[in-house]
């Protein structure tokens, strides 16, 4: 049975990455996980910008940064330009905007399509871990051939419902992207 509870731990790691992933990408609306993966020289070490400031949606479309340390400002705007985001910080000396523009149809589709990939991505690990839940179990001498068969089938499902939970995160994301 410890195959089976570490196959799951192992699906349930996937579909979290493809969750974090997803909070990448762009929709029309500001969100403070855009930024997450924006990192910066901070003290000699490559540090994310939400460690060093608070970041805030304001009216929807516009993300608010306010570092702790103001002497790390600069070095966050660059960051940010730097960035794949895509966002233009506009530094007051004290704070940085992003305003987050509306994304065009064209835009929303290759979102859309870059969603649909990390899910297949996913999927495929999703696989691998039951190749490999199969591969131990068909390696394990003291399972009888009918115990062997009945985990390979309880792995199928659970690969089954992992793969709709998948779905179901991209298909939530697309509606989110696509919504104007």
């Amino acid at each position: 049975m410890e195959i089976l509870d570490l196959t799951k731990h192992k699906m349930e790691k996937a579909v979290e990455k493809l969750i974090e992933n997803l909070k990448t990408i762009r929709t029309g609306v500001a969100n403070a996980s855009l930024l997450e993966h924006v990192h910066f020289e901070y003290y000699g070490s490559e540090t994310p910008i939400n460690q060093v400031a608070s970041i805030k949606v304001v009216e929807g479309r516009q993300l608010l940064v306010k570092p702790y340390d103001r002497s790390a400002l600069k070095d966050i705007e660059r960051a940010i330009q730097t960035s794949d985001t895509g966002l233009v910080p506009q530094n007051d000396g004290e704070v940085i905007r992003l305003n987050v523009p509306a994304l065009t149809e064209e835009r929303r589709k290759e979102f859309s399509k870059d969603a649909d990939k990390m899910g297949e991505e996913a999927k495929i690990a999703i696989r691998n871990v039951r190749r490999e839940a199969n591969d131990s179990i068909k390696k394990d001498k003291e399972l009888t051939e009918d115990e062997s068969k009945k985990l390979q089938d309880k792995i199928q499902k659970l690969t089954d419902e992992f793969v709709k939970k998948i779905d179901k995160e991209v298909s939530d994301k697309d509606k989110e992207i696509m919504t104007i």
